[in-house]
């Protein structure tokens, strides 16, 4: 059975990035797991409005057997403003990311979620589609911004998909449950 990582900061999550593509997950048979850098709950947002709280499932710095990305098939990064800003803060957040790209599992982030990516260095020869005032940042990093709905990069080793913003939700869980789903649990 595969296991999904959402990986979030304590507060500033876009509720739709983090309910919809974890509703797909759950619809694909798949187990989601809720990691953050503080255990409690996440604090979701509609744009700037409070919206829901989400318990963590998993710590970072808690269970070294589950701070890997052995632990997990896949990596979703849910956007929103404060959420990637935090987590590109937070070493053990940025060394999770970048093990899922270090061991070729599939990561999938939505909206202003690539300024994590941009923090753990893994965008040198990608391309990918982002919220569009990431654009500077991403080819500061060494990747190459497209605006397109969703993108899937292929590049070796990892897999990326990419969307900008919640009214691309459905193209971005579409990739998301055909490119994990094409893939034999445990990353191989």
């Amino acid at each position: 059975m595969r296991r999904i990582a959402f990986l979030m900061a304590p507060e500033g999550v876009e509720e739709t990035e983090l309910t919809v593509p974890w509703q797909a997950v759950l619809e694909a048979g798949w187990i989601p797991r809720l990691v953050s850098t503080k255990p409690g709950v996440i604090r979701a947002y509609h744009h700037l409005d409070k919206a829901g709280a989400h318990a963590v499932d998993h710590v970072l710095g808690e269970d070294v057997a589950e701070d890997t990305a052995e632990a997990f098939d896949a990596l979703v990064l849910p956007g929103g403003l404060a959420n990637p800003d935090a987590l590109r803060t937070e070493r053990r957040a940025v060394a999770f990311v970048r093990q899922f790209f270090e061991t070729g599992r599939p990561v999938a982030a939505i909206c202003h979620a690539p300024w994590t990516l941009v923090e753990a260095d893994v965008l040198h020869g990608r391309t990918l589609t982002s919220y569009p005032s990431l654009a500077t940042d991403i080819r500061n990093a060494g990747g190459t911004w497209v605006d397109e709905e969703v993108h899937v990069c292929h590049a070796a080793p990892a897999t990326l998909i990419t969307s900008r913003r919640p009214r691309d939700l459905k193209a971005f869980c579409g990739a998301l449950v055909a490119e994990i789903g094409g893939r034999a649990p445990g990353g191989a």
